[in-house]
């Protein structure tokens, strides 16, 4: 490989690496929503409910969530980026995840989360 196509390929990667930190910096809020529960089979069989059969996501975060929240329906309502565990702060900050749909399974320290980005601002 020529020096030039190495210089090349360097300034490309890191053009593209600054770009992909300035978008999902560009977001200062985020508003969403999550099921936690304690094994990563359960959540995917909850988001095979959600996706398959058309289950309300709230009503599965009111009966399955092992966190408080649950009770609101999965409901974090809105924080900005660093207030939530690395894990779900990349998925919920993250360009790349579109909005009112279903990530996950997330693994953190608590747990499994789906998790639904409902805004970003």
């Amino acid at each position: 490989m020529s020096r030039s196509y190495k210089l090349i390929l360097a300034a490309l990667t890191v053009l593209l690496l600054s770009f992909a930190v300035n978008v999902s910096a560009s977001f200062s809020r985020a508003s969403a929503s999550h099921i936690l529960v304690k094994d990563e089979a359960k959540a995917k069989e909850l988001l095979k409910e959600i996706n398959e059969e058309g289950a309300d996501f709230a009503e599965l975060a009111q009966t399955h969530s092992s966190c408080p929240s649950g009770k609101k329906g999965g409901s974090l309502g809105s924080f900005s980026p660093g207030q939530m565990v690395p894990e779900f702060n990349d998925v919920v900050f993250g360009a790349e995840y579109d909005l009112n749909v279903v990530h996950g399974p997330v693994k953190t320290q608590f747990g499994y989360h789906l998790i639904l980005i409902t805004e970003r601002s």
